[in-house]
């Protein structure tokens, strides 16, 4: 026992010996204290914001039961919207054809796609798309969802019908995006249901109802200028622009179940009628249909420019004479397409009052 002990001591004594010399020596791991666990919380992921409340003079909105708004489908769907890896090519997102500085339509005429693909219309804007009960041009899509899934599997995308899986597997893959998958579809991850269904979430938040124009409505008396209070009366009267630009959407296509389709003669001039476009005749195949296209809203008009279905339209005041002044007449042209005989004064005040349905609203990240 004596000599075990003698042993211990020398061991200790040589030990720390050869610490003083600063030897490579290390103590055994078994004899060292641990050190204390380090433990830090991760860190809480941001409070999203709440889902924006839909505008009351707007009405009551209709969001489909399989596909109820939640902020988490909306942040997923925002960050979809703004991202070029959804297209086939990395080279378009939705945002490309629907930017800020274009009123959220098209820049150009007509709307180009991945690959550079050039479309056969003009990008329609996009502030309170989620009333149209017909979406595109011709009215083809009946949702939101239906039209994000046409729009990302055909041309403005080009990622193909048959490979939408494949590439929603591919987003969900991905840190930045896995997260968002689990928080809004908990049980489904990313599939091209989602995928869809987060985009349509977030363009239901895309609200116009606090322009001059509404404000006047709400009793500011001083919210329009003389002018646009003028060019009001022309609107509802003489000019008769709201018997198709109703408000309070500016379009008789967000109160009729089947949306609202006129034809104008717009993108007819020069053209022989194999080469213009059928427009709603093409989905409904009634010949009372031909090149009539769906109303758009005035909202934000100011800052829409090109206008019209194919973008033939460069200036408002172009766009506005043309109305006013009856259209291009053919056999199909709409019965209300008159010329209303307006003065260049009227013409002027008319574009005052456009004016004041500028949506104060901008799209960003």
């Amino acid at each position: 026992m004596r000599s075990s002990v003698l042993i211990g001591i020398c061991s200790g004594a040589a030990a720390c010996s050869l610490a003083l010399c600063s030897c490579d020596r290390q103590e055994p791991a078994a004899q060292r204290s641990a050190p204390p666990p380090v433990t830090s919380a991760a860190p809480a992921a941001p409070a999203l914001p709440p889902v924006p409340r839909a505008p009351e003079l707007l009405g009551a909105l209709r969001t489909p039961a399989h596909n109820p708004t939640t902020p988490q489908k909306v942040a997923l769907g925002k960050k979809l919207f703004f991202d070029p890896a959804l297209s086939v090519d990395g080279s378009r997102s939705c945002y490309s054809c629907h930017q800020n500085e274009d009123g959220t339509g098209g820049h150009e005429p007509l709307a180009i796609g991945a690959k550079s693909v050039a479309l056969p219309r003009h990008a329609p804007t996009l502030w309170n798309v989620a009333y149209l009960p017909r979406l595109y041009w011709d009215g083809r899509a009946d949702s939101l969802e239906a039209q994000a899934k046409a729009v990302w599997a055909g041309d403005n995308m080009g990622v193909g019908q048959e490979n939408l899986s494949a590439k929603a597997r591919e987003l969900g893959a991905s840190p930045e995006y896995r997260a968002l998958f689990d928080a809004a579809f908990p049980a489904y991850g990313a599939t091209a249901e989602t995928v869809v269904q987060a985009i349509a979430a977030y363009e239901r938040t895309l609200f116009c109802a606090d322009t001059a124009y509404d404000r006047f409505m709400a009793g500011q008396s001083q919210a329009l200028t003389s002018e646009q209070k003028a060019g009001l009366q022309l609107f509802q009267g003489k000019a008769a622009c709201n018997g198709c630009h109703t408000p309070p959407f500016f379009s008789d296509a967000y109160l009729a179940e089947g949306g609202s389709y006129h034809n104008t003669g717009m993108g007819m001039e020069g053209k022989p009628g194999a080469a213009v476009d059928p427009g709603r005749q093409k989905v409904s195949t009634s010949p009372s249909d031909w090149a009539a296209f769906k109303t758009p809203s005035l909202r934000n008009v100011s800052r829409s420019a090109p206008y019209g279905h194919d973008g033939s339209q460069a200036k408002l005041e172009a766009q506005v004479r043309f109305m006013a002044g009856g259209g291009f007449k053919n056999p199909n042209l709409d019965q209300k397409m008159i010329d209303k005989q307006l003065s260049d004064a009227e013409i002027s005040q008319l574009l005052a009052f456009l004016g004041a349905l500028d949506c104060p609203g901008v799209l960003a990240l």
